[in-house]
C-alpha cells in the first residue's frame, strides 16, 4: 500500500509538473489607446472581464491601466514601444531602469506573463531599428533574471509581411534580408528561454486584395466544402487561417526551429471601413471572431494541420473602435465595442456561448467590391489649422493638383478653407492612390460616393 501510495503521488506531481508547463486555450483581448474618446482603464478592464477575455496585451506599460488590472486574475502582456529599443539594444543599465519602473511596481499583484520587446517593427519603424530586436530582448531578459521574475516570456510581434512567400503554406520563408541577421537568431532566443513566436495574422487582408480567388467563406471558417491540398506537403486546410499560421512554421522549420510555439498576437476582422473597402461590416466581423475563437478555445486543441492538437494561445483585435489610428478606415474599426463600452456584436472570448444566443447580425452590404467613382473631401468639423497644414501639404506635392483652387480659377469659389482642402484632397488622392495615397490626412479626410463638383469646377474622382 505504500508503495502504491508513493507511486500515486509521483504520478500526481508528474502530473502537475507537465501541466504547469502547458499553455492555457484561453482567449484575450488587445487593449489599444489610440483613441481621444476611450472609457477609462477601469472600466475598460470590467468590460474585458465581461466578455470573457482571460488576457489582456496593452501596447506600452500604461501604469493607469496597470494599476486598473491590479488584483484580477487576468494574465497581461506589456510591451516596450519600438522607439525605446534602439538605446536598451546597446544598454543593460536601460533595460534594468525600464524593468524597474514598469514591472516591479505592479508584479506579482498584476499577473504580468509576457513582455514583448516592440510591436511589428520591421512592418512599422525604420530599418536602422531593426537590428536592435534581438539584442532589446536579450537585455530585457536578463533584466527579468535579475529580478528573479523568470516565469515573464519575452517575445516581440510579427506581421505576415516577414514573409517572402507564404503559398502554399509549404512553401513559406523569411524574407532574404532578415532570416539570418534577425529573425533567426530571435528564434534562436525563443526556443533557448522556452518562449512563443506572436504573430499577427488577419486573412481579411490577403482575402480582401484577392477576393476574386480566396473565397469569402474560406476566409471567415464558414465553408464546409472548400478545401486546399498542399502540394509539397500533402496537407488540406479548410481556411485561410490555417495556411497563413502554417506559413509562419514552415519558413521556421527552414530556418531549423520547428519546434517554436506560435502564439497569436492580433486576429480580427474590421466591422466597418471605407467606401472602397470591400467585406468590412459587422456581419463577417461577427463571423469571423465567433469561428476563430471556438477553433481557439476547443477541447481537445486542433491546432493546424502542420501542427495538429497542439494549443494557439491568443489576442482577438481589438477592444475599441480607435478613432485615432492612422490609415484607411478598416484600422479605425476592429473593435468589439464602441467607445460608450456597448458591443458592436455579441461576443464571448470564452467560446462557451453558442451562435443560437445571440441576436441576429445585420445583412452585410459590401461584400462586393465597390463600381464607381469616389471622391476625397474634407470631414466635418475638424480642426481648421490642421485642416490648413493638410492643404497645404496636398498642395506641395506637383503635378499641379491645387491650380484649379487658386484666385481667379474654376474651384476658387466659394472661398472656404473646407471647399479648397476637398478639392485638394481629391485632387492629390487621384494622383498618388496607385502609389500608396490613402484619403485619410490625420483624420482630415473622408471618401464619399456623392460627386462634391459644383458649377465649372469638378473635382478629380479615383474610379474602381
Amino acid at each position: 500500500m505504500l508503495k502504491m501510495g508513493l507511486l500515486s503521488l509521483f504520478f500526481h506531481f508528474l502530473f502537475l509538473s507537465i501541466s504547469s508547463g502547458e499553455i492555457s486555450s484561453q482567449v484575450g483581448i488587445n487593449y489599444g489607446q489610440l483613441g481621444d474618446n476611450l472609457p477609462s482603464p477601469e472600466k475598460s478592464v470590467k468590460l474585458i472581464q465581461s466578455i470573457g477575455a482571460k488576457r489582456v496585451k496593452i501596447y506600452d506599460a500604461n501604469p493607469d491601466i496597470l494599476n486598473a488590472l491590479r488584483g484580477t486574475d487576468l494574465h497581461v502582456s506589456i510591451m516596450v514601444p519600438n522607439q525605446h529599443l534602439t538605446n536598451i539594444s546597446t544598454n543593460q543599465k536601460l533595460a534594468d531602469s525600464w524593468i524597474q519602473s514598469n514591472v516591479l511596481p505592479f508584479y506579482p499583484k498584476v499577473k504580468i506573463r509576457y513582455l514583448l520587446v516592440g510591436n511589428e517593427v520591421i512592418s512599422s519603424s525604420p530599418k536602422e531599428i531593426w537590428y536592435s530586436i534581438v539584442p532589446a530582448m536579450r537585455k530585457i531578459k536578463n533584466a527579468l533574471n535579475t529580478h528573479r521574475l523568470n516565469k515573464i516570456k519575452v517575445g516581440t510581434s510579427m506581421a505576415m509581411d516577414v514573409l517572402e512567400s507564404s503559398f502554399p503554406p509549404s512553401n513559406g520563408a523569411f524574407r532574404s534580408d532578415i532570416a539570418d541577421p534577425i529573425v533567426k537568431p530571435m528564434l534562436q532566443f525563443l526556443s533557448r528561454t522556452k518562449s512563443f513566436y506572436f504573430l499577427d495574422v488577419y486573412p481579411y487582408f490577403p482575402w480582401s486584395t484577392d477576393s476574386n480567388n480566396i473565397n469569402l467563406d474560406y476566409a471567415l471558417f464558414e465553408s464546409r466544402t472548400i478545401k486546399y491540398t498542399d502540394p509539397v506537403s500533402n496537407l488540406t486546410y479548410s481556411n485561410l487561417f490555417d495556411q497563413m499560421v502554417d506559413s509562419v512554421s514552415f519558413a521556421m522549420e527552414k530556418l531549423g526551429y520547428p519546434d517554436v510555439r506560435i502564439w497569436i498576437a492580433e486576429t480580427g476582422w474590421p466591422n466597418a471601413g471605407d467606401i472602397d473597402q470591400i467585406g468590412a461590416n459587422i456581419y463577417n466581423a461577427a463571423t469571423y471572431n465567433r469561428n476563430v475563437i471556438k477553433k481557439l478555445t476547443a477541447k481537445p486543441p486542433v491546432g493546424t494541420p502542420a501542427r495538429p492538437g497542439r494549443v494557439l494561445p491568443s489576442f482577438i483585435f481589438a477592444l475599441y473602435n480607435e478613432n485615432q489610428k492612422p490609415g484607411p478606415g478598416t484600422e479605425r474599426h476592429f473593435g468589439l465595442s464602441y467607445p460608450n463600452g456597448s458591443n458592436v456584436y455579441g461576443i464571448d472570448l470564452s467560446g462557451k456561448t453558442p451562435d443560437s444566443a445571440y441576436e441576429p447580425l445585420p445583412k452585410p452590404t459590401n461584400n462586393e467590391p465597390y463600381k464607381g467613382k469616389i471622391w476625397c473631401v474634407a470631414a466635418r468639423g475638424v480642426n481648421a489649422s490642421e485642416l490648413g497644414s493638410a492643404l497645404s501639404y496636398a498642395c506641395s506635392q506637383g503635378n499641379k493638383t491645387c491650380d484649379p483652387i487658386q484666385p481667379g480659377k474654376e474651384c476658387f469659389k466659394p472661398d472656404s478653407l473646407v471647399w479648397h482642402a476637398g478639392y485638394a484632397f481629391s485632387s492629390y488622392w487621384s494622383q498618388f492612390k496607385k502609389t500608396g495615397a490613402t484619403c485619410y490626412f490625420n483624420g482630415l479626410a473622408t471618401p464619399t460616393a456623392k460627386d462634391p463638383s459644383f458649377g465649372r469646377c469638378k473635382f478629380p474622382s479615383v474610379t474602381l
